[in-house]
């Protein structure tokens, strides 16, 4: 569980990120569960943008997403969200508090 300062270093570090997944017309789909998954393995943290198509909201999605992959939410602005899930994968640099 991330406290508030953790979660504004997150939300910081965020704003420069890319994003790096998108969500369309179809949703959460598996694919796009796997992919995010895998983003958070890799860089430990992802923002994920919607789209205008999509059924439901970036914020919905955000909640979907932490509990699906057991990641924190970090937040939800406009139709983008970003989530965190700490990599025990060697070679890259984590993102310390």
């Amino acid at each position: 569980m991330l406290n508030s300062k953790q979660r504004a270093k997150l939300r910081s570090l965020a704003s420069n990120y890319e994003t790096m997944v998108i969500i369309g017309k179809d949703g959460l789909t598996k694919n796009v569960l796997d992919l995010i998954e895998k983003q958070l393995f890799a860089h430990e943290m992802v923002k994920v943008s919607v789209l205008e198509g999509a059924e439901e909201t970036a914020k919905d999605y955000l909640h979907q997403t932490a509990e699906k992959l057991k990641a924190e939410e970090v937040c939800s602005i406009g139709r983008k969200f970003v989530v965190y899930k700490m990599s025990n994968k060697k070679g890259i640099k984590h993102i310390e508090f």
